[in-house]
């Protein structure tokens, strides 16, 4: 209708027109579908802005925006209660552990390692105090070269040119000395350099050097046991000192906190070993001049004694400083006495012998015929004289023994069935671990039991000490039981923890002694060994008025690759002393020694020769009332 045509209509006519038209455009709101390209959420907010305007013009304008105020208000309390909920419930644990760890701090005093001491309370191991001297370049407010000046006064032998050269490596945090001594550290601090820093820290401290070094082992400038008892015994060198719980700021800044009463203290307990210092600086020396005398490659000499497996001496040649260990091969830091194996050539035919007496195949009057040589299947078994002597004829076992006749042991053993010896064997645990505190132990090896019992040159080259192989510490074993009345001992370095008093506070359980020989056995042998020492083949290890006991061996080294090295040996002796109530036994091995002579009866029992004459001084041991005549018989 136009709007000339509207002018006649009536007032109430006019009001239906407007309500007329405000339906109509509504009804065409609604049925207006949104174009494609119009996003949902421009079609909502459409509709919302449509809505505003309806309530602006109706009369519930006042309480659409009161609705609106709410409904704001409820969604934010909603987000509030769901966020309370996350924080209060959901993740209350992981948070209260993010708190903790922010506000409070656990905190381990460093307390010093226990001493180490001898049998007779001797310091063999002790913390220091020291500092570390560190330099920051960058820092520096006078010329590098007058800071390296100055320290080279104070840290001689070090001189200014090293310390210089340290300055260069970069700006900062350059070590540049370690174990600063206190005295020292004072008289850097009075020269006021700006940028050199001193940490105070402990270090460890071996007063004795490398004299104990192949047992104790070292630590390194971390404080943390790297060798040796150092390491094994980690547990009880350690004091068990709790940790303090300290509060912290947010800032971080600890808080003042109380200490508890007694949390500081450090008790005064000390390690004691069973080493003898004064046995072990005559041992080291007689072994050092004979590794030096013929060239070897190294050294061991072990004294234990026989009824308790107490160890009282030992020591390995070369060995290390553990004060200065990074100067030294990181091979001389496995003691080689229980980690290396060896065949132990003669020095297991008194073992050998003791078997068979054990088994009834022999008795100590037994004699054999020596021929020299011996046919054992394609092979042939040879004494280690006989191009130049050829056979012996009839030996008794004492014999056998002076002369080491190889072809004489092989007939002891052949009096036992294969399968018999190899059981002995492995009853005196020749494939198995001693169980001794050192770190790095290696079982000894011995052929599988089919193999040993269908071969007879196995048994064969067994009889002399060969075709197996055992650690030193091993042999020492079983040369025990024969001095001891036949029990395996366990040998051991620790005695216990003590007080600086010397009071005993604790001592390791022991492994109970195994007996695996009898008495009279024993005694038997042991006479023997005692004929070898009266006689030339042990006259290196007698000593006037003192009945010894003993054994040497020389045998080819082994090659990795099978076979036997023609050059090289391993020289060994071992002895037992006293022989009417044996108390040690001693072992001294050297590993490829140089020269024609270098049998174990030249290089290896001087140096028992030399133990014993310690034992006899430090323990005060009489002369024999009677003594055993010496026997000459090897011209």
């Amino acid at each position: 209708m136009s709007r000339a045509k509207s002018r006649f209509l009536s007032p109430q006519q006019r009001e239906q027109r407007r309500l007329n038209a405000r339906k109509a455009s509504s009804a065409r709101t609604i049925r207006r579908k949104p174009n494609s390209e119009v996003a949902l959420p421009v079609l909502w907010g459409r509709i919302f802005l449509k809505s505003l305007e309806r309530l602006e013009n109706s009369q519930s304008w006042q309480w659409g925006r009161l609705l609106l105020v709410w409904g704001v208000l409820a969604a934010f309390a909603a987000g509030l209660a769901v966020n309370l909920y996350r924080l209060q419930i959901a993740d209350a644990p992981e948070l209260q552990r993010k708190a903790r760890q922010q506000q409070q701090v656990y905190m381990r005093p460093y307390v010093p390692r226990r001493q180490i001491v001898d049998r007779h309370g001797t310091v063999l191991a002790t913390d220091r105090l020291v500092y570390t001297l560190y330099a920051h370049p960058k820092l520096f407010k006078i010329p590098a070269v007058e800071v390296a000046t100055k320290l080279g006064e104070v840290l001689a032998p070090m001189s200014a040119t090293e310390i210089a050269a340290k300055f260069g490596k970069r700006k900062s945090g350059i070590p540049i000395a370690y174990d600063v001594q206190e005295d020292v550290a004072d008289r850097v601090s009075t020269l006021s350099i700006d940028g050199i820093e001193l940490i105070r820290q402990y270090s460890r401290l071996y007063p004795q050097q490398d004299l104990v070094s192949d047992a104790i082992g070292y630590v390194d400038r971390e404080h943390h046991a790297q060798a040796g008892l150092e390491y094994s015994q980690q547990k009880l060198l350690e004091r068990n000192i709790v940790s303090l719980r300290l509060n912290r700021t947010g800032m971080g800044t600890l808080m003042p906190d109380r200490v508890p009463e007694g949390f500081v203290e450090v008790d005064d307990q000390q390690l004691q070993l069973t080493l003898d210092l004064r046995l072990q600086r005559a041992v080291r020396f007689a072994l050092q001049q004979q590794v030096k005398q013929f060239q070897a490659k190294r050294g061991a000499v072990i004294v234990m004694d026989v009824r308790s497996g107490a160890v009282r001496a030992l020591a390995s040649e070369p060995t290390f400083d553990p004060n200065q260990y990074y100067k030294s091969d990181v091979r001389l830091f496995k003691n080689w006495t229980v980690s290396d194996l060896y065949e132990p050539g003669s020095t297991f035919k008194p073992i050998n012998i003791a078997i068979a007496l054990e088994a009834g195949a022999i008795n100590p009057s037994s004699t054999f015929n020596d021929t020299g040589s011996i046919q054992v299947g394609p092979w042939t078994i040879k004494n280690h004289d006989f191009d130049s002597r050829g056979g012996r004829g009839t030996l008794t076992l004492d014999q056998i023994l002076q002369y080491s006749s190889n072809v004489g042991m092989v007939q002891v053993v052949r009096q036992m069935q294969r399968q018999d010896y190899y059981q002995a064997l492995k009853n005196l645990g020749l494939d198995q671990k001693l169980g001794i505190e050192l770190p790095g132990e290696t079982a000894g090896q011995l052929k599988n039991e089919a193999k040993f019992t269908e071969s007879a040159v196995e048994a064969a080259t067994s009889a002399f000490g060969q075709g197996f192989s055992l650690s030193p510490f091993k042999l020492v074993q079983l040369h025990a039981a024969i001095a001891n009345g036949g029990n395996l001992v366990t040998p051991y370095l620790v005695e216990g923890l003590i007080n600086s008093k010397g009071d005993r506070l604790w001592q390791p359980q022991r492994q109970p002694p195994r007996q695996v020989f009898s008495k009279t056995n024993t005694d038997a042998v042991l006479k023997m060994m005692e004929s070898v020492v009266n006689a030339n083949s042990g006259k290196n290890a007698r000593i006037e008025g003192y009945r010894i006991g003993g054994k040497s061996g020389t045998a080819q080294k082994a090659s990795p690759t099978g076979g036997y090295y023609s050059n090289l040996r391993i020289s060994s002796f071992v002895g037992i002393f006293p022989i009417e109530a044996p108390r040690y036994v001693i072992l001294a091995v050297v590993d490829e020694p140089k020269g024609e002579g270098a049998f174990g009866s030249v290089v290896a029992a001087p140096i028992v020769r030399s133990a014993i004459e310690a034992l006899i001084a430090i323990d005060g041991i009489p002369p024999a009332q009677t003594e055993a005549s010496n026997t000459d018989t090897i011209p």
